[in-house]
């Protein structure tokens, strides 16, 4: 892991700012969602893809069901077709 020697503080609303290099590095944009997930001792932000709630597919395309992304791929082996 490399260390940016960049230091941020949380604010009263429990906020940091990621830096403009960081984000132009990842390509974060305004209104991206970011995954946010735990390594032991550590916090770990990912820009958010879309991925099927069932196979985990982030490239197919996705269907609404029941507020869950769903890839056409599963919609059609649910149906059995």
């Amino acid at each position: 892991m490399q260390d940016t020697g960049i230091v941020r503080r949380i604010d009263d609303l429990g906020r940091i700012v990621i830096p403009i290099e960081l984000r132009r590095t990842f390509g974060l944009s305004v209104k991206d969602y970011l995954s946010i997930s735990v390594d032991g001792d550590r916090i770990i932000l990912q820009k958010h893809h879309d991925s099927c709630a069932l196979c985990g597919d982030t490239k197919a395309a996705k269907i609404d069901v029941k507020d869950r992304q769903v890839c056409e791929t599963c919609v059609e082996e649910i149906r059995g077709r």
